[in-house]
């Protein structure tokens, strides 16, 4: 394999810093980072995987480079075909018949099985439909009411992250994001409102705890402080739902914050607006030694880096499939229930598709076991199929190999950022540490709303996050290095157009002049493209590059 493409051995550790420019082992002016953007992608391995989706070749003069597959992924090749072959055989021929001849009525687990070796899970516990709103809610009541019923210290999974000798905030990472990145969750239930409501709820009978000598009830569910808005709508509900109260910390924070009162905990593995990555091996082995189940958002990882539910332990996870799974805009979101976990599920959506005789038509609630039980109603037959064919792309590939370009290709963005762009226009809030970082970039910029506008105009798709921050996501099975550059020489363009003056291009380096992606973790790339170093918001209506997904 080519030593500028070794994708795993150069995002494996992720120790050192990229060269700031103005040294004197800095790469040269633009043509030297396109040659090597040239040289890269030349020796991809992975980059054949662009022509298993439809998008403009590099050389089509009106091509796009495309890093907005963070909120949509783009359209896999196979999918039109197979989505044409449901409309107009299984639908339009065999009708009522495609539920059991074409396997209709299977799908959502089987696809369900598609995903899980993407996100380190063994087959039977994740069952696909419905939205990530809606699993999340479900998700969330289950655990509180698993919390509940079940004796403290005796919740946690049977992965290498369990209780069991775990100490509390063993392994956490600094995960704390921006402080504008917050939601405006309190840490405690103000005096009236709708936190104030779910904490003043009578606890339902039954619920764990507060007997003599059982120790107190299991009524508060943590919430990640910066998450995603609707993941705190949903937990707020939830709290009402099961008479919790709710309380917001750093995601960071979450493993030392749970006690004797805590239920569950929620936390996104990727904070969507920086595209800052949470420590899951360590959080979930903290909560779980506190007697807690935990909650993971998977939506800005799943296929973009590896997650390891089972060899850690996690409890429940949800995650869309419009993202890096590139399932298609509003294709079904996935719900994980660790198999042990299964049979004491009790879900808050109770349907007749997750009914143990659904076709019995009884007039009492009888779950089914395993995955199923995540069912609700009738699923959605077209965007399913159409994932199931998107799913296809993954085919032969490691999630580990997209990882460790994913890593690379934002090492390369960012160092070119760094050379290109005057001191001071931009700032990086995406963390280098290869640990601490996602599949995104996040600069934050004066005027981002029209300089992400101006990009989309000239090519450059990303998008935008009020108030300042300019999202870059990189999807290494269609992405390459050339994209990436292309990407920093406009972004600088529009800039330098902007705003005239300042400093010259490359005063700013990753690590020094780009502020806030400094610290330990990027790799070392040489003049030559070598790697010297072994390394590893809601959507805002009106504004560019902006949709449905976060």
């Amino acid at each position: 394999m080519s030593e500028t493409t070794d994708h795993r051995a150069a995002g494996a550790a992720g120790t050192a810093s990229p060269l700031s420019p103005g040294s004197p082992e800095a790469p040269g002016p633009r043509a030297g980072f396109a040659e090597r953007a040239a040289r890269l992608d030349a020796g991809d391995p992975l980059a054949g995987l662009r022509d298993r989706f439809l998008l403009e070749r590099p050389s089509d003069g009106d091509a796009a480079v495309y890093l907005d597959g963070n909120s949509l992924g783009a359209l896999p090749a196979g999918v039109p075909a197979r989505i044409a072959e449901v409309v107009e055989h299984e639908w339009g021929r065999l009708r009522i018949r495609s539920w059991t001849e074409g396997g209709w009525w299977q799908a959502p687990e089987r696809i369900g099985d598609r995903i899980a070796p993407l996100v380190g899970a063994a087959p039977g516990q994740i069952v696909v439909g419905d939205s990530t709103s809606v699993n999340l809610y479900k998700a969330l009541v289950a655990a509180v009411r698993i919390a509940q019923e079940g004796a403290p210290g005796t919740l946690g999974g049977s992965g290498a992250a369990g209780p069991a000798g775990a100490p509390r905030g063993a392994g956490s990472a600094d995960g704390a994001g921006s402080a504008d990145g917050q939601v405006g969750l309190p840490s405690a239930p103000a005096a009236d409102g709708p936190l104030a409501r779910a904490g003043s709820l009578p606890r339902p009978a039954g619920a764990g705890g507060g007997g003599e000598g059982s120790g107190p009830p299991r009524d508060e569910i943590l919430v990640d402080a910066e998450t995603f808005p609707t993941d705190g709508y949903i937990a707020e509900s939830a709290a009402r739902m099961t008479g919790c109260r709710i309380r917001a910390v750093p995601a960071a924070e979450i493993g030392a914050a749970c006690g004797p009162r805590t239920a569950v905990a929620l936390v996104n593995h990727v904070d969507y607006r920086t595209g800052r990555l949470h420590d899951l091996p360590g959080t979930t082995a903290a909560v779980h030694a506190a007697g807690a189940l935990v909650v993971w958002d998977l939506c800005h990882s799943a296929g973009a880096l590896p997650v390891g539910l089972d060899a850690h332990g996690v409890d429940l996870a949800v995650g869309c499939t419009y993202k890096y799974l590139n399932g298609g805009p509003g294709s079904p979101a996935f719900l994980y229930v660790r198999r042990d976990l299964q049979s004491r599920f009790d879900s808050p959506l109770p349907g007749w598709n997750s009914h143990a005789d659904p076709f019995g038509m009884a007039p009492s609630y009888a779950p089914a076991d395993g995955a199923v039980r995540g069912r609700v109603g009738t699923p959605d037959i077209l965007s399913m199929l159409a994932l199931e064919a998107a799913l296809e792309v993954w085919d032969g590939v490691a999630v580990e190999d997209v990882r460790a370009k994913s890593l690379a290709l934002t090492d390369f963005f960012l160092e070119c950022v760094a050379a290109y762009v005057p001191r001071g226009r931009v700032e990086c809030v995406t963390p280098a540490a290869h640990a601490e970082r996602g599949s995104q970039v996040a600069l934050r910029c004066e005027d981002a709303e029209e300089v992400m506008r101006e990009l989309i105009a000239r090519g450059v798709v990303g998008d935008f996050r009020r108030p300042d921050v300019l999202r870059f996501g990189f999807t290494p099975l269609y992405v390459g290095y050339a994209d990436a550059e292309r990407a920093a020489r406009v972004l600088a363009d529009v800039l330098a157009e902007r705003h005239p003056g300042g400093g010259p291009p490359g005063a700013g380096g990753t690590g020094g002049g780009l502020p806030g992606a400094g610290g330990p973790g990027a790799r070392d790339t040489a003049a030559d493209g070598s790697h010297t170093t072994p390394g590893g918001s809601q959507a805002t209506p009106g504004g560019p590059g902006t949709g449905s997904g976060a």
